[in-house]
């Protein structure tokens, strides 16, 4: 294990760092095609309710198993567990990110060339096909390798030198760009309909569709906080004792939720004053529907520069946390100096998102289906590891630096994350896993199949300070 360890220099630095590892394309790339498939403002709602519900406490969870283990998250399980099975379960959490990552790097490379072209106005003769033309292929695997560098030389630097000093610039300037860009597009003639689609929610669709809705908000709203793949226990993992993890974890979450809101505010006010309605679904969503819009707007390439400039940032702040989790691995674990480290995993995911970059099919799966079901199942994992394995120790930790509040939310913080949350992200899991295997249940019986699963793993796990 290496001798010295880093730690964030400031209390911001953290903050931001964290933020920007929320904030990214789930926001502004992930969250409009997740909408528009799934009903506008359904969606939202169901979104917005896992956030508070789910993501805030699971945040928690998270940040308590790094600042306790000061370690990545194999050492983390590994040593808090002193168990050879949660060890192996960590490098879940690394084979998580490398697959995040591999097709992270290949929207970043999109983002990329549209920043580029935007310039230009290349692709507003006929979105559609400059889209097809530059999505997957040699072009695209050029602008992955240039995304992944820029994201490496950040994370090579270390996490004052290079997370904490980037993130300072980059997300003040995120939330700036994204606020102007709302309120410009509040202006345009028909965005009142764009308003309706996201924030009215029809209540007959969310009824009859929620089981549908149900994955895709849960997987989205992991995705967009960075739960479920180690991102926050390896972030947490650089804190000291003094920080107040309710106060901290509470902030993140919320100005996460406040840019992914705005992130909607820009979209589809735009998409539908020109006539476009919710958009192209799927991951050409923002770059067919809206680009197609910024051809047909006052100053459209203005905007679209400002506009492109705006998610490269949040898709970097993002990068740039998924490559650190692989990179704390080898660096705590095996002693490999951090320059080796981000070297030898960015070598990897040349490989591995050129794959994601060469075919639609591999990307689809793994940007869509297989990130839900990681996510999903990851944090499933963390929060029984907080209340079955640590137990009482994981409300000393959270208690630690966190003033009377803490004090008083800890024990109840630890029956949710212990045996609340577990159920509703093993019933999620299950939702969206079981008919992937071809085997058709009822709401009935997958509720019971979750709470089966939940109790065994209670009943494996328990240890003399468990929840219950």
């Amino acid at each position: 294990m290496a001798d010295t360890r880093e730690s964030w220099q400031t209390r911001l630095g953290f903050i931001l760092a964290a933020v920007g590892s929320a904030v990214g394309l789930g926001n502004i790339w992930r969250f409009p095609w997740m909408a528009s498939e799934n009903g506008g403002a359904a969606f939202l709602v169901v979104y917005l309710g896992i956030v508070l519900l789910v993501g805030v406490p699971g945040l928690l969870g998270e940040f308590v198993i790094g600042r306790r283990s000061k370690r990545n998250p194999v050492g983390a399980l590994s040593s808090l567990s002193d168990s050879k099975g949660w060890s192996a379960f960590g490098h879940v959490f690394v084979v998580t990110a490398v697959l995040l990552l591999s097709f992270y790097s290949v929207v970043g490379g999109w983002i990329l060339r549209y920043f580029g072209a935007s310039f230009t106005g290349a692709y507003f003769g006929n979105p559609g096909a400059y889209f097809s033309s530059i999505n997957y292929g040699f072009e695209a695997v050029a602008f992955h390798v240039l995304f992944l560098f820029l994201t490496a030389a950040i994370v090579g630097f270390g996490v004052k030198g290079g997370i904490e000093r980037a993130t300072k610039v980059m997300m003040p300037a995120i939330v700036v760009l994204l606020v102007g860009l709302a309120a410009w597009g509040l202006t345009l003639d028909g965005a009142s309909a764009g308003l309706a689609f996201y924030l009215s929610p029809d209540l007959g669709y969310l009824q009859t569709h929620f089981l549908d809705i149900l994955p895709a908000a849960a997987g989205q709203a992991l995705f967009t906080l960075s739960l479920g793949a180690g991102t926050m226990v390896t972030y947490a993992s650089y804190l000291g004792e003094d920080r107040s993890l309710p106060v901290d974890g509470t902030f993140i979450a919320g100005l996460n939720t406040l840019v992914g809101v705005l992130a909607g505010f820009v979209v589809f006010p735009i998409l539908f004053a020109l006539g476009s309605g919710a958009g192209q679904p799927g991951a050409g969503a923002v770059f067919v529907s809206l680009a197609g819009a910024f051809a047909a707007l006052p100053y459209g390439q203005v905007v679209a520069v400002v506009f492109f400039g705006v998610v490269a940032l949040a898709a970097l702040s993002s990068s740039i946390s998924m490559l650190e989790i692989p990179v704390s691995f080898l660096v705590d674990e095996y002693g490999v100096s951090r320059r080796k480290a981000t070297v030898a995993f960015t070598g990897l995911f040349l490989v591995t998102g050129s794959v994601n970059a060469l075919s639609a099919q591999v990307f689809g799966f793994v940007a869509g289906t297989l990130v839900n079901l990681l996510l999903t199942g990851g944090l499933a994992g963390f929060l029984l590891f907080t209340g079955w394995v640590l137990g009482t120790d994981a409300v000393a930790e959270l208690r630690s630096g966190a003033g009377d509040l803490g004090q008083r939310l800890a024990t109840p913080w630890l029956y949710a994350v212990g045996v609340v949350l577990p159920l509703f992200l093993v019933f999620t899991l299950l939702s969206s896993l079981l008919p992937l295997l071809g085997v058709q249940l009822g709401t009935g019986a997958v509720v019971a199949l979750a709470v089966g699963v939940v109790v065994v793993c209670g009943v494996t796990l328990r240890r003399p300070q468990s929840v219950l």
